[in-house]
């Protein structure tokens, strides 16, 4: 997937001086398109709902296959009725936990983090990686979801993923590494 363009910030009334001989501030002064956090709250319910339409109408089907007459055992080897019934169990867990995951988005108060507060669920954050930056949301739950929104492609994490972990507490202008690679915080909000 290619990177977005980059936009440069160009002032509208440029003063004459030579101190102001650029035409474009460094990517850390970049603005970024707002990203109204209500809009992308809405937009991750959305997005576990369709998950959830998606693993009930699944889940229906194999309890339905699981208690279906035609798929009792035929011998003590023939064990569809059983793998289905555990299909059908793990898909009904993970119906709870997507269901719990959209409550929580639901009722989650959303803070305004200061440019440099520290980081916790409910932070938008800018991270700069070999010149790209890439946008994640802290959420209770669900992550790995990925949401496009005001433009940028928002990925979703969680305080328990790897990359979570490092990113609590820290603030912008701060660096987290992952196997390999370096990440810098260039904003939270």
């Amino acid at each position: 997937m290619a990177a977005p363009p980059r936009v440069l910030y160009i002032p509208n009334s440029m003063p004459k001086s030579r101190s102001a001989s650029r035409t474009a501030q460094p990517p850390d002064e970049t603005p970024s398109p707002a990203v109204d956090k209500r809009a992308l709250i809405q937009l991750i319910v959305a997005e576990i709902s369709r998950d959830l339409h998606t693993l009930l109408t699944a889940a229906k089907a194999s309890h339905a296959e699981a208690s279906h007459e035609q798929n009792k055992p035929e011998n003590k080897y023939d064990t569809r009725a059983l793998e289905a019934s555990y299909l059908a169990r793990g898909q009904s867990r993970k119906v709870a936990d997507l269901e719990n995951a959209k409550q929580e988005y639901e009722s989650l108060t959303l803070l305004e983090f200061p440019a440099q507060g520290a980081i916790d669920v409910g932070a938008l954050i800018a991270l700069e990686h070999d010149h790209h930056e890439s946008v994640y949301f802290i959420g209770p739950k669900a992550g790995g979801i990925e949401i496009v929104h005001a433009g940028r492609t928002v990925t979703v994490i969680t305080p328990n993923s790897p990359i979570g972990q490092q990113l609590m507490g820290k603030k912008a202008g701060e660096s987290i590494a992952l196997p390999g690679r370096q990440f810098r915080i260039v904003r939270v909000g």
